[in-house]
């Protein structure tokens, strides 16, 4: 790994993620020589992001999926790319240990503020995950796929750490969606929601993020060796203007029977697998 910074957006992304001893107080950054993703230090991604956005939905669909995907009961667990912790409460109560892997030493350092012993917090590079072999019966990904430029690197790392008959949820930015296929038929985008490979969305930010097509990160996360158990279709519904329209309450009403009616057409801008390894 080098110092250059690799899908580089300090104010809309997640940093790299990595994670090899646990802690329970805020831990070091990675030395340098590690490639960052995304680098989230020195930004408050929880309150710029989430708290001042309208992003409410968007929270309640993830969690709406979090419940339906992951184990019951858990004795290790890990939370990959997980931030600040704003999905922590929805696994706690299920994992007796649970860790949070970032890149982010602003990020990790609010997760101790907000939960304190009750989760470890460790820092590292995603595509290099310092866990030992079989470390977790399950693990969780969201909204960090689109940092990643070789999710095939990233899907094998995940297997690797699970322990046989482990489960990883990971969600997947979705390169198929309805308004990427409109913006396509309409040439406002030359980016073709049909094609297999990735897409590298530059007109985003600086350096764009990375949207997947479904047969693709499914292709992926075979070859590593999981099994697809089920599939989600999770924020059928993000739109400034259904929001303005219907309400968050009401999108959420409707988010809960879309997520499993809408699986296997998979265009929503959100993804979520449910694999065993």
């Amino acid at each position: 790994m080098t110092n250059k910074t690799a899908n580089n957006s300090t104010k809309n992304a997640k940093p790299v993620k990595s994670a090899n001893k646990s802690t329970k107080n805020p831990a070091k950054p990675p030395k340098a020589g590690k490639e960052v993703i995304a680098d989230y230090n020195g930004y408050d991604y929880k309150k710029i992001f989430w708290e001042d956005a309208d992003r409410k939905y968007e929270d309640m669909a993830d969690r709406l999926a979090i419940r339906r995907l992951l184990p019951e009961h858990m004795d290790t667990f890990v939370d990959i790319a997980g931030g600040y912790g704003r999905l922590a409460d929805e696994y706690l109560d299920r994992a007796k240990v649970a860790t949070l892997f970032d890149y982010s030493e602003t990020e990790l350092a609010q997760a101790h503020e907000l939960y304190g012993d009750k989760i470890h917090t460790q820092p590292g590079d995603i595509y290099s995950l310092p866990f030992a072999d079989d470390s977790f019966d399950a693990l969780m990904m969201v909204r960090a796929t689109h940092h990643f430029n070789n999710m095939t690197k990233v899907s094998d790392e995940l297997y690797r750490i699970l322990k046989p008959g482990g489960v990883a949820v990971i969600e997947v930015a979705n390169k198929k969606t309805l308004p990427k296929m409109f913006r396509y038929w309409f040439k406002k985008s030359d980016v073709n929601p049909f094609s297999l490979e990735p897409a590298h969305l530059r007109d985003l930010n600086e350096q764009g993020f990375y949207n997947y097509h479904p047969k693709y990160i499914e292709e992926v996360f075979k070859k590593s060796g999981f099994k697809i158990d089920k599939v989600l279709s999770v924020s059928n519904f993000r739109s400034a203007k259904l929001k303005k329209m219907f309400g968050t309450k009401n999108l959420v009403r409707m988010e809960k029977s879309a997520q499993k009616l809408l699986a296997p057409i998979r265009f929503a801008p959100s993804i979520y697998y449910r694999l065993v390894k």
